[in-house]
């Protein structure tokens, strides 16, 4: 109950100055009476405060991780700069245009400035900080060195989400071919092949074995094109609700994608990375090896990945070198292996670790481009081939039709 009374809402005022003149605003606070307490202070004397309406459309823009990562990186610059954490929370708090990512932040503030530990304020917001995030800073406010480790924080999410933005892209270009050209081709089906047909009708002679199959498939997408579009949208669903109730089934999905041509070679050099970049992290914030390896389990984002590094913690913590460990599964890269046998014999592990996510998030950089250029001639082959081959089914018998009269 205590934690919803200081949750911070927005209310909107009116009033006079203390030159007795009309005046109105908003304001965030916890409660009514405290947000009056607050406007005398300021010197107005409040005629009417009320809680600001929801608007009737959307509301607050929703908080995305990349927000997280561009508070992570002010905070970090601020208290480089000699700030008080608070006084940081304050600034980057007036700032900000996103209400709801303002109003987390203004509540982790009032946290911290009633005596809560940074990690514990954080920690009353799972949906955008999660374990990772919250034991690193814990890690910091410990050690007295919460600005670095901030910085730390902040590069790791600023390149984990530059890399899920490429992942995204050259998983999503593909699909977005696909879609194009099963939408031309369901509209020419639909719309401008019976034209045609109605057309055909009128010349009693046989129609050419080509343009047949195309009419044919035009009345039947002309009949059942409503079944045809709930069977996709349908299979997409369930494909969905299957990934996210049935871990075996997700599990099995991450293994098939990691075998898809390009795509799988960047999904999984894109793990590599992720792996390098947050056992560099966690590794240089102090935190033990196998724990760790904890930690990047479940960030490397593939179940192929998670159940290997689950067995690299298990043979570490029975004493087996981790770049030894990392060959016996069989999935890691071997410049990956050799640069951590490396970090482990120098004693530098957390910056050869960074080595390796530097070296794999410019791969896959390099991989996404490489797609997206081949993938702009295929959109354009594809098209043409099947509007072209649509064409030259519908006037195939026109041809005919004229070599006949000639």
């Amino acid at each position: 109950m205590a934690e919803k009374a200081e949750k911070l809402q927005a209310f909107v005022w009116e009033g006079k100055d203390r030159k007795g003149n009309k005046s109105k605003g908003e304001v965030s606070g916890t409660n009514l009476a405290l947000v009056k307490a607050q406007l005398r202070k300021q010197g107005i004397n409040p005629d009417k405060v009320k809680k600001k309406p929801k608007p009737l459309f959307g509301g607050s823009k929703k908080i995305t991780p990349f927000d997280i990562a561009m508070l992570t990186r002010q905070l970090a610059t601020m208290m480089k700069a000699g700030v008080p954490l608070v006084q940081s929370f304050d600034i980057v708090a007036d700032g900000l245009e996103n209400k709801g990512l303002q109003e987390l932040v203004l509540n982790i503030r009032n946290d911290i400035a009633s005596g809560t530990s940074f990690a514990g304020a954080l920690r009353k917001h799972p949906k955008y900080f999660d374990n990772l995030y919250c034991n690193l800073v814990d890690s910091g406010e410990k050690a007295g060195a919460l600005e670095q480790m901030l910085d730390r924080i902040a590069l790791y999410l600023e390149k984990t989400e530059i890399l899920k933005k490429k992942v995204k892209k050259a998983m999503t270009y593909p699909i977005a071919v696909i879609i194009v050209a099963l939408i031309v081709t369901a509209i020419l089906l639909v719309k401008v092949v019976p034209q045609f047909e109605s057309l055909f009708q009128g010349f009693g002679a046989e129609l050419p074995v080509f343009t047949q199959m195309v009419v044919r498939l035009s009345e039947w997408m002309q009949t059942w094109w409503f079944v045809v579009l709930l069977g996709i949208v349908g299979t997409i669903f369930l494909f969905k609700e299957a990934v996210r109730r049935s871990q075996k089934f997700s599990d099995l999905v991450d293994k098939w994608v990691l075998k898809l041509p390009v795509a799988g070679e960047i999904l999984d050099k894109s793990a590599v990375a992720k792996f390098g970049r947050v056992l560099s992290t966690t590794f240089a914030a102090g935190v033990p090896l196998v724990d760790a390896l904890d930690s990047v389990a479940g960030a490397t984002g593939n179940a192929v990945y998670r159940d290997a590094i689950q067995n690299i913690k298990n043979d570490v913590s029975s004493g087996t070198q981790l770049q030894a460990s990392m060959r016996q599964q069989d999935i890691f890269p071997v410049m990956a292996v050799q640069l951590t046998a490396i970090g482990e014999e120098s004693g530098n592990l957390d910056e050869m670790l960074e080595k390796v996510a530097i070296h794999y998030e410019a791969v896959v950089d390099d991989m996404v481009d490489n797609l997206t250029a081949l993938m702009e001639p295929l959109i354009m082959s594809v098209l043409g081939v099947l509007v072209g081959g649509l064409i030259i089914a519908m006037y195939l018998p026109i041809f005919q039709m004229g070599q006949v009269v000639g």
